[in-house]
C-alpha cells in the first residue's frame, strides 16, 4: 500500500539520532538523579582493619548491590572484591592466599566452630597495633555455602560471627530471615565492633538509606523477611513442617543455633 503525504511526514521527522541516555555517576555508575555518592563519608573512613570481600559472579548481576557503598567509604585499599566461586582461584592465587593464611585474618561465616567478633575485639582491646582482615562472602545462603564448600583455604581459617545483628536497613529487599544484614551492613557493623567505634555502621550505612529512600520515592515498596512473612501467614507458597520447625528453633535460642539458621535460610532461599 503507498504511503500517503502525511505519513511520509512523519516518518522523514524521525531522528536518525540514538535518544539522549541519562548521564550517570562516575562513582557509583547508578543514574545522577539517584546518585547516593552524597551519603558516603566525607573524608573516606580510615580504619586499622581492612575488608576482603569474596564475591559469587552472580552478585554483579544485581542492579542494587551494596559492596560498592563499602568500597566507596572506606578509604582506597580497605576494601577489596575478589570474584568467583572457589578462592584462592589461579587468577588471584598469589595476592590472596597471603591473606586467607594469614593469622590476622578472620572469615566471617556462622559455623560451629565460629566465636563471637566480639570475643576477638575485647582480647585486643588493648592492642593499640591489632590489625585484622575481615573476610566475607558476598551472595545468597546456597552460593555462601558453596563457596565455602569448595574453597579448602577458607576451612583453617579463624572463623567469626556477629551476635547482636538486628534487622537490616535494606528494606526494599527481600531478606530470608530478620537476622540477614546486607553485605555492606554486615561489614560496617564487624568494622564497628573491631575497631571499637559504634558510630562505624550509622555512617557507612548511610548511602544504603539514601539509596532505598529514592526507590520508595519512585514506586519501590518495604519488604519484610520471608521468615516474617511466614511467621505472620503472609508467605505465598508452601512452607513445610520441617522448615517451620526450624525457624521456631532459631529464634529460641538466637545465635547459638547457626547451623540451623543457616539451613532454614537455604530452604527459605530454595522455595522462592
Amino acid at each position: 500500500m503507498p504511503m500517503n503525504d502525511e505519513l511520509w511526514q512523519d516518518f522523514c521527522s524521525i531522528s536518525t539520532d540514538p535518544p539522549d541516555r541519562r548521564s550517570k555517576c562516575e562513582q557509583c555508575k547508578r543514574p545522577m538523579v539517584v546518585c547516593w555518592c552524597v551519603s558516603l563519608p566525607n573524608p573516606k573512613i580510615e580504619t586499622k582493619s581492612s575488608i576482603v570481600i569474596l564475591q559469587h559472579p552472580a552478585e554483579e548481576k544485581r542492579s542494587l548491590r551494596t559492596a560498592l557503598m563499602l568500597q566507596l567509604g572506606l578509604a582506597p585499599g580497605k576494601c577489596t572484591v575478589y570474584k568467583g566461586k572457589r578462592f584462592p582461584s589461579a587468577k588471584n592465587h598469589a595476592e590472596l592466599e597471603p591473606i586467607l593464611s594469614s593469622p590476622n585474618s578472620l572469615l566471617l561465616y556462622p559455623s560451629k566452630g565460629s566465636v563471637a567478633i566480639e570475643t576477638i575485639a575485647s582480647a585486643t582491646a588493648n592492642k593499640s597495633h591489632a590489625e585484622y582482615t575481615l573476610v566475607l562472602i558476598d551472595g545468597t545462603w546456597p552460593q555462601a555455602k558453596s563457596i565455602y564448600a569448595s574453597s579448602p583455604a577458607l576451612h583453617s581459617m579463624r572463623q567469626v560471627k556477629l551476635i547482636a545483628v538486628g534487622v537490616s536497613d535494606y528494606i526494599i529487599r527481600t531478606q530470608p530471615t530478620e537476622g540477614c544484614l546486607s553485605t555492606l551492613e554486615t561489614a560496617a557493623q564487624s568494622l564497628a565492633v573491631l575497631e571499637g567505634r559504634p558510630d562505624l555502621r550509622d555512617i557507612l550505612v548511610k548511602p544504603l538509606h539514601t539509596l532505598c529512600k529514592y526507590q520508595l520515592e519512585n514506586g519501590a515498596v518495604e519488604h519484610q523477611s520471608k521468615e516474617y512473612r511466614i511467621r505472620n501467614k503472609q508467605y505465598p507458597k508452601q512452607i513445610g513442617k520441617r522448615l517451620n520447625r526450624l525457624l521456631n528453633y532459631s529464634t529460641i535460642c538466637g545465635m547459638d543455633a547457626d547451623e540451623n539458621i543457616i539451613d532454614a535460610r537455604e530452604r527459605i532461599e530454595q522455595n522462592t
